[in-house]
């Protein structure tokens, strides 16, 4: 199935328009995946909501969030999500060497504490829907016992999980011009 066999994205005029009526950045509205979650602008407005609280005005780290968000789009395939977070990290100043460590993030020996607490929180979530509780010891002493951080680090989970399954199940293609899967092409082994 082609990626247009879906939903069809809006035109970017209608997309404009409807993200100016529902107070959504312009902007946002020339992303693919809000040019096809504006169909329904009731979830366009919370997806957004949860990128402003999250992205913008957030109390995570943004590395150790981009490298939640990566292990995520690698774990799950989403080469929307990678391909998106990898500009935006790289932007944040996250080193080329770790985001391609959250591949294989166990066998990494230079991550310190708080990325292998975090990754494993990514992992936990992604294959039981839960953090262990040794695994929230180790965030909560990485965090240092922040309860809006530690609040935060699930919602982010939580978030790009979800918009992982919405990247992939509405088969949200990458804007014009935008190369998949840097800096390598080197995609996961998920179907």
């Amino acid at each position: 199935m082609s990626n247009r066999n879906r939903v069809e994205m809006l035109d970017l005029i209608d997309a404009r328009e409807r993200a100016a009526q529902c107070g959504i950045p312009v902007a946002m509205a020339e992303l693919s995946v809000f040019r096809i979650a504006l169909h329904q602008p009731g979830v366009a407005v919370a997806l957004h909501g949860l990128l402003e609280a999250l992205l913008w005005n957030g109390a995570l780290d943004e590395r150790l969030r981009e490298l939640i968000i990566m292990r995520i789009g690698w774990v799950t395939g989403s080469v929307y999500e990678w391909t998106q977070h990898w500009r935006i990290a790289r932007l944040l100043d996250v080193t080329e060497r770790d985001l391609l460590a959250v591949r294989d993030w166990r066998n990494t020996s230079h991550f310190g504490e708080a990325e292998r607490a975090v990754l494993a929180a990514t992992d936990e979530t992604l294959q039981d829907g839960t953090i262990s509780d040794q695994t929230w010891a180790a965030c909560h002493r990485a965090l240092h016992g922040d309860p809006a951080i530690l609040v935060e680090l699930v919602a982010a989970i939580g978030n790009w999980r979800l918009f992982s399954a919405l990247l992939r199940s509405l088969q949200v293609p990458l804007e014009d011009g935008i190369e998949a899967w840097p800096p390598d092409g080197v995609r996961p082994s998920v179907d």
